[in-house]
Order: structure tokens, then C-alpha cells, then sequence
């Protein structure tokens, strides 16, 4: 007997219909017998199936689908195990806050609960990382829960983030009542976030143009204030540190950028400007015992932005944008009372930082085994890539080298969960996103393994991107952490293997590298082949002796209190003083 057909109103094709008239262009997926109606109709509304090895990397590529392009990223994974494999690109999108939609099937409901094959109740699995959760058991209701789904994932009335629905497979066969299909539900009518009160505007204000040393940092909410936030930092002379959430916001030639004396200007700062960022690991929780005695004024357009570990002398639960403008519509003719000097002197030491570590990168020797030392990887990158690049990072040491020593307009990494394994899939999806632009994945080996099959997916999708990966055959930062703590390395050690021949193998082209003197010409002839449509990998064979800036703050070994050796220090002598 074959299954019924997939009519123009069942479920599946009232669920294709929503996600076009909604703007979606491309679903990231596995296919799966609970989820074929659903692929199926996609395919026939022309909504892009980018089909992938693992559910994993199609949650991870609809991850930066949504950050890159300002809306929505939906992945498609089949029952039971799909489900449990995207789990993990699930949990990095709930940590990043990315707006995603995860959409899954299930067994029939007559055979629900029955030891059907792949019968589980998915939504008590991640429920705890998505925004929303649910099985959606009749017809009649899809359409106003994939509007709420949507709607919670974008962060309407709270924070965004990844959400959760499935269908029994009868579900998506069943027709959707017409009467049920209300334009409302379909037509895409964002809540937005509200403007700032005139009150608090003149708070801020006063914050602003009373402090010495005001410094901006800046998160994921703060996409969209970039002109306001450049203009702002003019009219003040302030400070300003990007994070990996936000890096290309403010163009690293504008005067206040100084983000190699990150340490020294969270230390200075008498005034802290938070816009869309929490207060996490990175920024040392806010912990006086690292900014001092510092103020800090929050903006952001979610609760959780503002009150995490410091909820700050003023918060501003508003359109990070509209603050921004608002604030300098508003602003005093007078001059800021900034310490103009301040600001010159930070960014003349941030400027001799940065071509001091440019020049320094050029030349970084070799190790003690021959094999090159990782900067001349970046070093030959940075005088090849054009200045649009898209650039995404991935690994462990390799990433802190990356992080630092490789510039980007448009930058992406593992993020705070420390999810490594993202970069292929991330650079497929940002190549997607914008195919006129050049797409770098910088990897380490080991992350690289992660979902080094994606490959093929580029392949089988012409997707031009490049990917570099840095081969020192080791967890390298966890080595070095062995080595120094514990007098011993255990299982932390791999080949340094041929991913070249295996780019190869599945139709890339791929070349090892293992002098830096192959480095610009290895560069030049891939940027060649992304020029024809052609995805490229360069393995490029890299010392395990060099250590990236993460080894050496302590970041490896979790101290108690911070993340950071000196700074858990400094948080233990603070604390001391506070008894």
C-alpha cells in the first residue's frame, strides 16, 4: 500500500507555504522518512534544500545563516536520532541567541508511544535549550504555532533564540482547514523592540557626558546601531571593544577602536557602555575585582542583557539603535567631560600593538620540530584575502591565534559555549549567504574532524569557500595544559593527518602545505579555484610547540573564580578586601 498523497493543503504544504511567505530561501537538513512530506513540499514551493552529512551541521549552518543575514535559520532533521544529533547545534544556538527554527517529525499518531521506530519524546530533550517547544498533534493548529515559534525565536517579548516543533507524519498529511490559514499568521509582523524613554535618554546623558573614561563594548544586540554607535563614539571621544558577537560593527580604522589593549582599558574605565552584551566570561563577569570602581550603563533590547552579574547604574530595555540616536539627538552642546588623552594615548598603543604584532607575525619562527608556527598561516591570509572577507575561526589554539591575528568586516567563531566544530558548516552557510564575497574557515585539525564531512556538502553544492587548516596533530591547548599541570599528555595527541587528500577525495581542490614559503602561492592558486565555483582546502602542516595568548592566560586549566589566571587572582584579592 502507498502512502497517501501530500495534498496543496495538508500539513506539510501549509508548512512550505508559511516558511516562502515568511522570506525563508534555504532549509538545512537530513532527510528522514518522518520528515519527507515536509522536504518535499519545500521543494516544490523552490525553497533550497542544503542536504548535510550530519543534523548537527544543519543546525550550525541555519546558526549563521541567522546571523549573517538578520533573519530567520531553519533546519530540518528527521526523528529520533536526527534530533539527538542536532542537540549540540541546538545548545550553541540557545547560548548565542540565534534566532533558529528546528523542525522535526515523528511516528504516526496511532503508533505514538508504542515502540515505534524512532518513537521519543523529542521536546523534553531540548526543551531546556530552545525558546519553545512543542508537538503539534492536529493540523489545525500549524499555522499559529510556527507563528509563535518564529516569533519567540526572534525574541519578541523576550530573548531569541532557537525553538523546537514536530509533527506526527498523519499530522503532515492531514489537510489544514482553509478557515484556519489566517493571513495574519503568515504575513511576517514583528513586535519591535520599544524606543528609550526620554527620562532615561537624559540619564544616559548625564552618564555619558559626566565620565572621564567611557568605554563601549558591544554584543550581538547590537546589530543595526552600528552608524548611531561610530557617530556616538566621535561625540565623545570614548573607547571601544567589539566582541566575537560583534566584531566589523565599527570599522577598525574609527579613533576609538583599541581592542589590542582590551585588558588595560577594562581596567581604566570609569564608565562601562554595555550595548546588547552580556556580562560572561569574556568581560570577566563585570567583576569590580577587574573594571574597578567603574559605572555601567546597559543598553539592550533584552531583559537578560541588562541584569546578568551587573545589572549596572542605569539599563535601558529598548531598541539598542533608537538609544543611540536618541541619546545623540538629545546630547548637550557642551563638550563630554572625556579625557581626550586618554582615548589618543590608548589607541596610538593599540595602533603600535597591532603592526608590532603584524610585522612580528611575518616572521614567527619556527618550532623546535622544523614545522612553521602558525602566525605565518595568518600572516600570508591577511596579505591575500580581500578586505571584505568573511572570516570564520575555529579550534582551540588555533582560534586564539585567528581571533587575534586575522582582521574581518564580518567574523564568526564557536562562540561562548566553546562549540568547536562549527567551521565548515558556519562557512558554508556564510558562502550561501553572500556569494559575491570571499568565505575563509580558519581551522585547527582537531575541530576541523568535528564535521570534516561537510566537504562533501560544499562540493555537492558548488560552494566556494576556502578552508585553511592549521595541522599541528594534537588538542594542542590541552596538551600544552598536560605538559605544565600535570607533568604528562594523555590522549591528547593526533596524526597529522592528509586532509588534503581527503578534500580531494570528495572533488575538492586540495593541497598540503609544509613550508611557509608554499604559503602564498598555495593561497593564491585556491582563491583561483573559489573564483570558478570551486571549493578549496589548504592542509597546511603547522608546529604543536607554538602557544596562542588562551594557553598562557590559564584558560585551559578553569581556575575557580575567573576564567583567566590574572584575573582570578585579582578576584581573590578583591574579594579579600571586601570581608
Amino acid at each position: 500500500m502507498t502512502p497517501p498523497p501530500i495534498t496543496e493543503e495538508s500539513g506539510a504544504a501549509v508548512i512550505a507555504r508559511f516558511l516562502k511567505q515568511r522570506g525563508v530561501r534555504r532549509v538545512y537538513g537530513l532527510c528522514g522518512g518522518h520528515i519527507m512530506p515536509i522536504w518535499m513540499r519545500l521543494d516544490a514551493e523552490g525553497i533550497r534544500i542544503i542536504d548535510v552529512r550530519d543534523e548537527r551541521a544543519a543546525v550550525y549552518m541555519a546558526h549563521a545563516e541567522a546571523q549573517l543575514s538578520g533573519t530567520l535559520g531553519v533546519a530540518l532533521v528527521t526523528a529520533g536520532p536526527g534530533v539527538t544529533n542536532a542537540m549540540t547545534g541546538i545548545a550553541n544556538a540557545h547560548v548565542a541567541r540565534a534566532p533558529v527554527l528546528v523542525l522535526s517529525g515523528l511516528p504516526p499518531t496511532a503508533q505514538e508511544n508504542r515502540g515505534a521506530l524512532q518513537d521519543i519524546v523529542h521536546t523534553d530533550l531540548v526543551r531546556g535549550i530552545t525558546r519553545y517547544a512543542r508537538t503539534v498533534r492536529h493540523p489545525a493548529l500549524i499555522p499559529q504555532e510556527l507563528a509563535e515559534a518564529i516569533a519567540r525565536a526572534q525574541g519578541e517579548g523576550g530573548e531569541a533564540g532557537p525553538v523546537y516543533l514536530d509533527f506526527p507524519v498523519d499530522t503532515l498529511r492531514a489537510e489544514v482547514p482553509r478557515a484556519v490559514q489566517l493571513p495574519e499568521l503568515f504575513d511576517s509582523r514583528a513586535s519591535l523592540a520599544p524606543p528609550p524613554h526620554p527620562a532615561q535618554v537624559q540619564s544616559a546623558i548625564d552618564l555619558l557626558w559626566a565620565a572621564r573614561r567611557p568605554l563601549f563594548i558591544t554584543g550581538r544586540g547590537a546589530q543595526g546601531a552600528g552608524p548611531a554607535l561610530a557617530a556616538l563614539l566621535s561625540r565623545l571621544g570614548a573607547a571601544y571593544l567589539d566582541t566575537g558577537e560583534s566584531r566589523g560593527l565599527v570599522d577598525d580604522a574609527h579613533p576609538s577602536v583599541v581592542a589590542a589593549m582590551r585588558g588595560t582599558v577594562m581596567g581604566q574605565a570609569d564608565l562601562v557602555v554595555t550595548i546588547g552584551r552580556r556580562l560572561d566570561f569574556q568581560l570577566a563577569y563585570g567583576s569590580p575585582a577587574v573594571f574597578g570602581e567603574a559605572k555601567f550603563l546597559r543598553i539592550a533590547d533584552c531583559a537578560a542583557e541588562l541584569r546578568d552579574n551587573r545589572r549596572g547604574d542605569l539599563g535601558m530595555l529598548c531598541d539598542p539603535a533608537l538609544a543611540l540616536q536618541a541619546i545623540l539627538a538629545a546630547a548637550p552642546v557642551h563638550a563630554p567631560s572625556t579625557d581626550i588623552s586618554w582615548a589618543k594615548d590608548l589607541r596610538e598603543q593599540h595602533l603600535q600593538r597591532s603592526e608590532k604584532l603584524a610585522s612580528s607575525m611575518r616572521v614567527a619562527p619556527a618550532g623546535k620540530d622544523g614545522r612553521m608556527h602558525p602566525n605565518r598561516v595568518l600572516s600570508a591570509l591577511r596579505d591575500a584575502l580581500p578586505a571584505d572577507a568573511i572570516v570564520v575561526a575555529d579550534g582551540g589554539d588555533f582560534l586564539s591565534f585567528a581571533r587575534v591575528g586575522l582582521p574581518a568586516t564580518t567574523y564568526l567563531d564557536p562562540g561562548s559555549l566553546g562549540c568547536i566544530g562549527v567551521g565548515t558548516a558556519f562557512g558554508i552557510a556564510a558562502s550561501l549567504v553572500h556569494p559575491q564575497r570571499t568565505v575563509v574557515v580558519a581551522t585547527g585539525d582537531g575541530a576541523f574532524g568535528f564535521n570534516a564531512m561537510e566537504i562533501d556538502t560544499a562540493v555537492r553544492h558548488r560552494v566556494p569557500l576556502l578552508i585553511i587548516v592549521a595541522n599541528n596533530g594534537s588538542w594542542a591547548i590541552e596538551v600544552r595544559d598536560q605538559q605544565e599541570t600535570h607533568g604528562k599528555v594523555v590522549g591528547t595527541h593526533l596524526q597529522f593527518a592528509d586532509h588534503a587528500a581527503m578534500a580531494r577525495a570528495f572533488g575538492m581542490h586540495g593541497e598540503r602545505v609544509e613550508q611557509a614559503d608554499q604559503l602564498t602561492d598555495a593561497i593564491a592558486r585556491a582563491l583561483a579555484e573559489l573564483a570558478k565555483g570551486r571549493p578549496a582546502l589548504l592542509d597546511v602542516v603547522v608546529t604543536p610547540e607554538a602557544a596562542s595568548s588562551d594557553a598562557k592566560s590559564g584558560l585551559a586549566w578553569v581556575p575557580d573564580l575567573q576564567p583567566l589566571g590574572a584575573w582570578d587572582e585579582a578576584e581573590r584579592q578583591w574579594r579579600a578586601t571586601q570581608v
